[in-house]
């Protein structure tokens, strides 16, 4: 099942869920939207944990504007691809497990068939556009979404789990408004390891989810807070889906 040296490298997090939750992991399939500031941190925290194949989908290429938040990437990667970029570090970080990167811009077209036959959705994305096509075919294909967004200290996260949970758009109706937000790199660096939390509990099934819960930092007085939120009958993602429940 596992090699010598996967046992060693994952011998400390054996401690806390054994070899059963390990296992679970190496067969899980996680979708990364976003090689960016989120995708950064979760996709090297759930690399390094042993998800067994990580999905990275990202259009873009390496700006000397990305480099105080996203982690992923080096001054030697400017102008290179993003994807090709994560895709080189995440091999480096664990060679143990497959990293399949998706050149390409997320939309409606392309959403359903990028996410596959994937086991979650991690959203790394700046705009809720894409976010919304997120939360659509995660409840199409009843599989979590975990949510996290930033904006400069301040930064928020939930998991939205189909037939249990309100979706992203009852929680957010309306999109805000388009913005070049500022982004402080430590921002992006704590939500995303929430959300690589996140996925790990639901993958081994430790813990207690952000089911219904959005929790916000603000980085500027050092305090978590927490909002709960329920689902919306009107919801035009999920409200057909709970009409038939």
């Amino acid at each position: 099942m596992f090699s010598k040296q996967e046992l060693d490298r994952y011998k400390r997090q054996i401690l806390s869920f054994g070899e059963e939750g390990q296992k679970k992991l190496k067969d899980a399939k996680i979708f990364v939207a976003g090689a960016g500031g989120l995708g950064s941190p979760i996709s090297i925290y759930l690399a390094v944990a042993g998800v067994g194949t990580l999905v990275v989908a990202d259009k873009d290429v390496v700006e000397l504007t990305n480099l105080n938040r996203q982690i992923l990437h080096y001054n030697r990667d400017i102008g290179k691809k993003k994807t090709e970029s994560a895709e080189e570090k995440l091999n480096a970080l664990n060679p143990d497990i497959r990293v399949e990167v998706l050149d390409v811009t997320i939309d409606e077209s392309n959403v359903s068939e990028l996410v596959g036959d994937s086991n979650g959705i991690v959203d790394g994305m700046d705009n809720f556009p894409t976010r919304y096509l997120l939360n659509d075919v995660a409840l199409q294909k009843s599989i979590p979404l975990f949510h996290g967004a930033i904006r400069g200290f301040h930064g928020q996260a939930t998991t939205i789990v189909p037939g249990k949970t309100a979706c992203l758009r009852c929680l957010f109706p309306k999109a805000p408004p388009v913005e070049v937000f500022p982004v402080v790199g430590v921002t992006p660096g704590l939500i995303g390891m929430v959300q690589a939390t996140e996925v790990i509990k639901y993958i081994t099934g430790e813990g207690e989810l952000l089911k219904n819960r959005l929790i916000i930092w603000d980085g500027m007085q050092a305090r978590t807070e927490e909002i709960q939120f329920a689902k919306n009958p009107a919801c035009v993602s999920c409200g057909n889906l709970m009409n038939k429940e």
